[in-house]
């Protein structure tokens, strides 16, 4: 059912509940850490009234687990409450102003489309803060020194950081104007910056952090400006004014140009080579949980943008059967997937390994989307057209879905080693086996579901996407009932080079298995890692997901492909 609603109208905290509880989240982090006896003096007076802020805390609120203890407790409920919406069917609303004119202006929309990206966010965002909980620098709450209290409100200030970029998130997913996505995409992308070089005693944070910086903003510089161009040619930064300008005046010298600048922004997030050469230093730099975030989360946010601006925007132009922008994604997709995977063949850091694998995982996604762009728009190939695209999307929302379980659970076992100054070398892996067996074999599964090997959910997120690709690829290819290979759209060899680079991975991803099982542990590491009890029951949650979705998918897919209805129904 569609609906309309003004902001803060009858319906409206009910509709956007998860993100009210991030909100009501982010001030409780700023005000229930700061609980304390403090007391101020009436004038004239020796009279000292409370006022519960400032002065000694108290036990309960100096423990340096309370911020991660609250943070994980309203990202969890806010994913609850998202996840509640496809219960009874999902209503779709949409937020809109009316101007003195009556001109209409969407803000946001709910849907399956933005609900299912938001319980990717939620869902990576509260494993990295449960998984934190204990793991940053903290003194005991019984040190009232005031180095020791400092060093505890860092918990709050991480925490703080988290809920602002699950805001962020939320903003993009939810977004109907392409400058209110931006505004929500720069709300996270700040709160990571900040996350990536969080660990500042050491040199890796602070140069990750000034790398991944310096490039996101010239990244989301150049992004502003494509902005700016279309609105000058557009006259709006509605989607829906954006795609009837498309279809009304195709495609024109100046969007095309505000298109590629719009695609630098958006590549930066998805870590598409050559926008990458800031992510190994940034994942490298980051804590487990951060790395994750940004190799999940924050992916998934920028893959949702290019959905938004090239699928929906800017496909509707096509009379010929292609877009004009397929050309160049398709190369962009083929370099960034072949680049990744032989640039992680010769790393030595496991994070680093992982960063490069996320990028060939964003040249899987590009090409995906490039395959949509393929497809004939043509009257006679419009239904089988619309059933490719349902099916390419819907695998691309399910890739992104497990890719939260296998690539954050991988991140997080890194975490562990970190805790005792590990996890930068693969010879820190060495030997696992035999100090953690449970943990080497988690590790394993990881790496087997990302290399894409059955029956993990890795095999079938790729194996729907390849099909995916081949599926638009075949689509007019057809001559007396026999598939015409010579008729084959070209994107068919994207499909293949996918299977290639896939094979390619499994060297470096079986290399980790090797040095857990087959390698002797580093000097100092014959013993157990720390404990964790908080980051274990995280790393166990992404492994039951990883197995689950790869054996019993139907639930997912169908959740995905309602998602991907909810986008592709402009058509």
């Amino acid at each position: 059912m569609q609906q309309t609603m003004e902001p803060f109208g009858e319906g409206f905290i009910t509709t956007f509940a998860p993100e009210f509880v991030l909100v009501i989240g982010l001030f409780t982090l700023m005000i229930a850490p700061n609980l304390g006896d403090g007391k101020f003096r009436l004038p004239l007076s020796q009279i000292r009234v409370p006022y519960l802020f400032g002065g000694r805390r108290g036990k309960l609120d100096s423990d340096p687990r309370l911020p991660g203890l609250f943070a994980s407790f309203f990202f969890i409920t806010a994913f609850g409450m998202a996840l509640l919406s496809f219960v009874d069917g999902m209503n779709t609303t949409t937020v809109q102003v009316v101007d003195a004119d009556n001109n209409v202006t969407n803000l946001l929309k709910v849907d399956e489309f933005s609900r299912t990206f938001e319980l990717i966010f939620y869902g990576a965002l509260a494993l990295a803060s449960v998984a934190s909980i204990n793991r940053l620098p903290a003194t005991s709450r019984n040190d009232r020194t005031n180095a020791g209290l400092y060093n505890n409100r860092r918990q709050v200030d991480f925490y703080i950081l988290l809920i602002t970029c699950g805001l962020g998130m939320s903003i993009v997913a939810l977004a109907q104007d392409l400058f209110l996505l931006f505004i929500g995409l720069e709300l996270a992308s700040f709160s990571t910056y900040v996350l990536v070089s969080f660990m500042k005693e050491t040199k890796e944070g602070t140069e990750a952090g000034m790398k991944y910086f310096i490039v996101g903003s010239v990244a989301s510089g150049v992004g502003l400006y494509g902005l700016s161009l279309l609105y000058t040619w557009a006259g709006s930064l509605q989607f829906e004014a954006l795609t009837n300008a498309f279809i009304t005046s195709g495609m024109e010298p100046l969007p095309l140009v505000a298109l590629s600048m719009l695609l630098v922004g958006f590549g930066f997030k998805v870590s598409a080579a050559p926008f990458h050469f800031a992510a190994p230093d940034a994942y490298a730099g980051a804590t487990g949980p951060v790395a994750g975030v940004l190799a999940t989360a924050s992916k998934a946010m920028g893959v949702l943008g290019l959905l938004r601006i090239l699928i929906i925007v800017a496909a509707p132009e096509a009379t010929d059967g292609a877009a004009v922008w397929l050309v160049a994604l398709g190369v962009l997709a083929a370099v960034t997937m072949t680049w990744g995977n032989l640039a992680a063949l010769g790393s030595t850091n496991p994070k680093r390994m992982l960063a490069y694998s996320s990028v060939a995982h964003a040249g899987y996604m590009l090409a995906a989307i490039t395959a949509i762009g393929a497809l004939n728009w043509e009257p006679a190939h419009m239904t089988e057209s619309n059933n490719a695209a349902l099916a390419i999307v819907t695998a691309l929302v399910f890739h992104l879905v497990v890719l939260v379980c296998f690539k954050l659970g991988a991140f997080l076992v890194l975490s562990l080693l970190e805790s005792e100054q590990g996890g930068h070398t693969l010879a820190s892996l060495g030997g696992l086996a035999k100090r953690e067996p449970m943990l080497a074999v988690t590790m394993f599964i990881f790496m087997l579901s990302l290399a894409g090997v059955p029956p993990l959910s890795g095999f079938m997120s790729k194996f729907l996407v390849i099909m995916g690709i081949v599926k638009a690829a075949l689509i007019g290819s057809t001559v007396d009932g026999t598939i015409v290979f010579s008729e084959l759209h070209w994107v068919w060899w994207l499909a293949f080079l996918m299977v290639i680079n896939s094979a390619i991975s499994v060297f470096y991803y079986l290399r980790v298995g090797l040095v857990m099982f087959f390698h002797e542990p580093e000097e100092g590491r014959r013993t157990s890692l720390p404990p964790g009890r908080s980051v274990r029951v995280a790393i166990v949650v992404c492994l039951v997901a990883t197995v689950f979705f790869g054996v019993g998918a139907n639930g997912l897919i169908a959740l995905c492909e309602s998602a991907a209805n909810a986008l592709l129904n402009v058509w």
